[in-house]
């Protein structure tokens, strides 16, 4: 067996998978310093602040079954002790299938694939660094990649410079740019697929196969269409994008992504415990809040108005059914298209404490039903863990809990008896304040401490 190292090495690394979703893996254990993806391998090396955290991640998950977004992954230590830049130069150049020297010729992975990367996406993408004479598109085992040809070699190594991985789209469609080995391509058809760009007079073909040896089917990398039915290189496509990004290209079971409506009617609150900013508390893990209105006649009832209708639709998904104050949560879209500005009315637009205008991406990544494990940050760097269950211990059972720094910053995981109980810590205390540190709650979707 491997000696124990601050070097984990993780396998069955998907192209779904990204660097956050291996931090969030082992970042409870300890501070992450240097991580390598080895997409060519499936593979991903993660070095750890010292053994101490290495070890203690391998021994949780010698319990629990690590998975990252459906996938089991498996861990161990590696025979690297410590990263070094050559370690991860060297690993890199093992791992890919192509020689490093620079060429014409780029051979493209698009990770976290959502909207539709035809021939034409790709030129828009390309195309400012230099001419493009040929285009190719097709499947892998490795996802939906391209070959793009550039008529200097100056001009592929400019894309790559500028382009390696970036988005196409916001939160979505992540370039992976490598030289290729071939010397130049064959492209027989001009269609979606493939594309001459100094020969305009190929004829077209509805279906076919990637003239390139050694390549695989040429079909089109689809998914869901953009909207408006065409694509911009690295626009913001909206939380449309972001949401299938983060959940590994697929919208959650039961999230159509095509609602319209952002305004949620809830009821069946406790009108003796419940207000707006708890309400706020709740909802904004799922998107930003706009407004919300308490119903004076209906006082178990409220209006919600969510930034877009993928969040609300979120929030439905997640939410109807929840326990909170002793009575399970009916969330349902309301008929009015929004809420108007009122003196009883909440305005939450110029919040900062809605998660959703900065890292999108990681905050859909994280969201899910209620649990019973909250994850809390922007804690007091010298607090402790007495004082975290002293701030929560009104809500219901702390069943264990657990205080750790990631990058020099505290966090803290508190697991409660039961969901209800974890839901009431967090829409309480949210926002609250621990020795002058406004406190950050949401749920967490590990299982133990």
């Amino acid at each position: 067996m491997t000696e124990p190292s601050k070097v984990i090495h993780v396998r069955n690394v998907g192209h779904e998978i990204s660097e956050n979703d291996l931090l969030s893996l082992v970042q409870p254990f300890g501070a992450v310093t240097k991580l390598v993806m080895l997409r060519a391998k499936n593979q991903a090396l993660i070095q750890m602040h010292d053994v101490a955290s290495a070890v203690n991640a391998l021994q949780f998950y010698t319990n629990v079954q690590p998975s990252v977004r459906g996938r089991n992954v498996y861990i161990q230590f590696s025979s690297h002790q410590e990263l070094t830049t050559m370690d991860q130069n060297s690993q890199a150049r093992k791992g890919g299938d192509q020689d490093s020297e620079p060429n014409r010729i780029l051979l493209v992975t698009i990770h976290h694939l959502l909207y539709p990367i035809t021939v034409e996406v790709l030129h828009q993408v390309f195309s400012p660094h230099g001419f493009v004479e040929k285009i190719v598109t097709f499947q892998k085992s490795a996802g939906s990649q391209a070959l793009i040809q550039y008529q200097t070699r100056q001009s592929a190594v400019q894309a790559r410079n500028a382009l390696q991985g970036r988005n196409i789209y916001d939160g979505c469609c992540q370039l992976d740019i490598q030289f290729s080995n071939l010397s130049e391509l064959q492209v027989n058809y001009n269609n979606e697929r493939s594309r001459d760009f100094t020969n305009p007079s190929l004829p077209s073909e509805q279906k076919g196969r990637s003239s390139q040896p050694g390549y695989g089917d040429a079909g089109g990398m689809y998914a869901l269409q953009p909207p408006g039915g065409r694509a911009v290189a690295f626009s913001q496509m909206g939380s449309a994008g972001a949401i299938a990004a983060a959940f590994g290209g697929n919208l959650p079971p039961g999230i159509s992504g095509t609602n319209d409506r952002c305004t949620l009617l809830v009821s069946n609150l406790n009108p003796d415990k419940i207000d707006e900013d708890k309400l706020f508390n709740l909802f904004s893990l799922y998107g930003n809040i706009v407004r919300i209105k308490l119903l004076r006649n209906k006082p178990d009832h409220a209006l919600i108005e969510m930034g877009d209708g993928f969040q609300s639709e979120l929030a439905v998904h997640f939410l109807k059914g929840a326990m909170l104050f002793g009575k399970p949560l009916e969330v349902n879209f309301s008929k009015f298209p929004n809420i108007n500005s009122a003196p009883d009315t909440h305005d939450y637009s110029g919040s900062n404490l809605n998660r959703f205008n900065r890292n999108a991406v990681k905050n859909y990544r994280y969201c899910c039903s209620p649990t019973k494990m909250i994850h809390i940050s922007t804690l007091p760097q010298d607090i402790t863990e007495e004082e975290i269950v002293t701030h929560l211990e009104e809500h219901g059972t702390i069943v264990n809990n657990k205080l750790f720094d990631v990058n020099g910053k505290k966090q803290a995981l508190i697991l409660f008896e039961n969901e209800e109980q974890a839901t009431e810590a967090l829409v309480c205390k949210h926002a609250s304040s621990i020795d002058r540190s406004i406190i950050r709650i949401s749920f967490s979707q590990l299982q133990n401490i």
